[in-house]
């Protein structure tokens, strides 16, 4: 069974500067809970075949896995996808304007788990939407509160 989860929130900032700072997977462990580290395997910044490990802990386990940006469209829009690790995943952020000075953003997760992880989607994908929705919530109190971004 595939895992689609769909994410959205309106930051009280320009598109130009949250697409910046999320397109940045180095500042991902600050905002993402379930991430504990980035570390690029090409140089920065981002740019199509760009990848990065990353370290994560999701459902009281510990994951890693290689991501690669396979889109990528600057201040709209950004995909990676999974190059190795415990299932196939794309991850992608997409930014619009919303009114003048407001930024909508989608966090979307798709993938195919299989074996165990895939008779367990649906409890994966309920899990992502709620720590989705945490990422978001710390994401968009990051930017709107600190006057460093």
């Amino acid at each position: 069974m595939a895992v689609n989860v769909l994410t959205e929130i309106v930051i009280a900032r320009p598109v130009e500067l949250v697409a910046r700072y999320v397109g940045d997977p180095s500042n991902a462990p600050e905002w993402y809970a379930n991430i504990e580290s980035v570390e690029w395997q090409t140089p920065p910044p981002v740019a199509l075949g760009s990848r990065m490990d990353f370290v994560a802990h999701f459902l009281g386990r510990r994951l890693a896995y290689t991501y690669e940006i396979v889109e990528f469209e600057p201040l709209r829009r950004l995909v990676m996808r999974t190059a190795q690790g415990p299932f196939p995943m794309e991850t992608s952020y997409e930014w619009s304007a919303e009114g003048a000075d407001s930024t909508r953003m989608s966090l979307r997760n798709r993938g195919e788990p299989s074996g165990f992880a895939g008779l367990a989607a649906p409890v994966m994908a309920a899990a992502m939407r709620r720590a989705n929705q945490k990422d978001l919530n710390r994401l968009r109190e990051i930017l709107e509160t600190t006057s460093r971004r």
